[in-house]
């Protein structure tokens, strides 16, 4: 026979709620996005160098695509960690 389920079986384990993560305005072009332009690039990194993905960016997917490779590019020149 199956299990029945409980009403207070379905809590979470932790009672507190999430925090939802800041997202960034895209107020920029195609050509803004360059290896050179740490300012904006560093937006879209997290403290510990992870790239933030489309879900909390919100970027277009060619935007998104554009801005991993000028990432990788300054991290490659050490412009950025």
């Amino acid at each position: 026979m199956p299990r029945k389920n409980k009403p207070d079986d379905k809590k979470r384990r932790n009672a507190t709620p999430r925090t939802p993560r800041p997202k960034p305005k895209v107020d920029f072009t195609v050509d803004a996005i360059d290896f050179k332009n740490v300012a904006l690039l560093k937006q879209y990194v997290t403290d510990n160098g992870r790239i933030l993905p489309r879900k909390y960016t919100a970027l277009p997917a060619h935007y998104q695509r554009k801005l991993t490779t000028a990432i990788k590019r300054a991290r490659q020149l050490l412009l950025m960690k």
